[in-house]
Parts: C-alpha cells; structure tokens; sequence
C-alpha cells in the first residue's frame, strides 16, 4: 500500500488497514485483521481479556510493528511512518500514566514539554476548563479517584490536538457517572471530527459506539452497527417470565436447539439460530402453567455469547476431526 504521507486532511477515512498478523513466540496474537474506520466516528473493540484487542491497538499507532499486512493510520504507512502517526494519536492505555507525587497541572505542563509546544502553558489552561479540571488544577494525581483520573488521563491525551484517539479499556475501575460523563465527552468530541477507537468490556458501552466489532482469539469475527452485528447472526430470542424460572433454565440447557440460556432480572432468555428447531424445543414447556412466554429481539450480549461458544466449538470440532483422521489412516 502506498501513501502520499500528508495525512487525513482530505480524506474521510482515518484507519484502513488489512491483513495484519501479530505474533509473540508460538502464540497468534492478531489473525488477519482488516478494518477501516472513518473520520468522526467512535469504534468500538470488544472481546474478552487475551482476545488481541490491545495488540490491534498498538499496530495501528505504531507501537508495534505488523509481522505481515498493511495499511494506513491517518493517512501514513503503519510500518514505515510510525512517528508521524503518534505525533497525532492520543492513546489512553488500560493504566492511567502520570506522575502521582505532581499535581494536575503539573503532570499537564510536563507532558506540554515533552511534545515541545511553545503555547504549553495555554493549551493547559484549556485543556483544564474543557473537562472541568480546573478546581482540582492543584491537588497530587495520587490522590485523585478513578473517575478524576480518567479526566486527567483524557486531558493528557487530547494537549496535543490528536485527529485519533485510541482508548484501551478506559472506563475500567470508574463509577457509572464517571463512565456516563466520559462517553458523553466522547460523542461531543466524535461531533468536532476526532475520530475514536475504543476497547471496553462493557454491553452498554458497545451500544454508545457508532460501529464495533468483536475480536476473539486474535480474530475479528463480525463488524458494523449494533443493528448489524445482530443481524448478521440470525438469533431468534424468547423472554420468559414466571415460576420456577431456574429449574427451568436447567431443563432447556439440555436441548440441541437451545444455544444459550441466561437470566435478565426476573426473566430468562433462551436463544438458538435455528427458529424452526427452538420453537419445536420450546413447544413442550410453552403448554405448562404459570408462566409467559414472548419473542423479542436478541441482544448484542446474545450475539457475542453465540460467536464465543461457536469460536470455542472450533477448535474441538477441528481437533474431533484431526483425530479421527488419524485413527482412519492407521487402520
């Protein structure tokens, strides 16, 4: 892949890249990975931990280097224009890095420094009135609590005027407000251009971002909208509500046809990709009394639990069938 090496100015795509492959000894860490994302729009990773989503992270800002693919960050060469790429990305690691024996404005004019900004000083006194800072400008980073770290990590991140951010984790350990206050700040920097990639554990986080996608073990398996992630699996959910709901999950875990069964509050949720074959399955424990029964849409925690258990059924499947082989060679 070729770049002009000018960056995004003129372009709506900021991260293109395909192909990428990492690996760490024998482990395969990042399996063919191809993915764009365009200027303004907020990415989300998701995946379990080890699933390679801060791997893909590092690669795309040049903090690790591809051991096959290509692409372009922001318009630069992944592989050959890594420093131009990190002079506009802002990257917020899963721990927050600053100095906790200096005050907030002091870890703030220090990482001015470090980027050689001659308007340091100013873009610090900025930086502090736009995520509200400004009352704590003098209190010692160690002392802050998660939510207040996060808001100073964010700062960090954004003194430098980035065209990207990429987020690893960042509302880990933060209290709901906090999270709720961070993803608001995102989505009002999305409107302003900055396009964001972000990892996160959490559903309703998934559901913040305008495009996601779910990785496991080292492989993106499916990408889109929320609506199309869901779509492209072809779940068929029933919620039921009534007596004796975990004597019941019990007995539909043991049919063929149910993939998954999982307890939402006072209802459970049953999911199959087979419709036909669920509703057969279901059709027995539908006639009993006490109990009400409804299709509704699946969620993206049905989607992801789904492509989890078919993930983690491919390698047994693969190995059932290397073995068999094997026995059928010898005799």
């Amino acid at each position: 892949m070729t770049t002009n090496g000018q960056g995004t100015a003129n372009s709506d795509v900021v991260i293109d890249v395909r192909g990428l492959n990492k690996h760490f000894g024998e482990n395969h860490a990042v399996k063919d990975l191809t993915l764009t994302v365009r200027r303004g729009e907020i990415f989300g990773f998701l995946g379990p931990n080890g699933s390679g989503k801060t791997t893909s992270i590092r690669m795309l800002c040049g903090l690790l280097t591809p051991d096959s693919g290509e692409g372009t960050c922001l318009g630069y060469d992944i592989r050959q224009q890594t420093r131009e790429i990190k002079r506009h990305v802002g990257y917020m690691t899963q721990r927050f890095s600053f100095w906790e024996d200096l005050t907030i404005r002091e870890n703030l004019r220090f990482i001015a420094r470090m980027y050689g900004m001659p308007d340091g000083a100013e873009r610090v006194d900025q930086a502090l009135a736009h995520l509200g800072l400004v009352s704590r400008a003098n209190q010692l980073a160690g002392s802050l609590s998660g939510g207040w770290k996060q808001r100073l990590a964010l700062a960090a991140c954004l003194l430098h005027d980035p065209q990207l951010l990429l987020l690893d984790e960042p509302t880990a350990g933060v209290d709901p407000k906090a999270r709720r206050d961070f993803w608001e700040e995102l989505h009002a920097l999305a409107a302003r251009g900055i396009t964001v990639l972000v990892s996160t554990h959490y559903m309703d986080e998934a559901e913040r971002c305008h495009k996601l996608g779910y990785i496991l073990y080292g492989k993106l398996l499916v990408q889109g909208t929320a609506e199309e992630v869901i779509a492209s699996q072809s779940l068929t959910t029933w919620e039921i509500t009534g007596t004796d709901l975990p004597a019941l999950a019990e007995r539909l875990r043991l049919a063929p046809a149910v993939e998954q069964v999982a307890a939402f509050g006072n209802a459970l949720h049953v999911t199959g990709s087979n419709r036909e074959a669920l509703k057969a399955a279901l059709a027995p424990p539908m006639k009993e009394a006490g109990r009400e029964w409804r299709e509704v849409e699946p969620g993206l925690e049905d989607v992801f639990i789904h492509l989890m258990r078919n993930a983690d059924d491919a390698p047994a499947a693969a190995e059932t069938a290397t073995t068999a082989a094997r026995k059928s060679h010898a005799k």
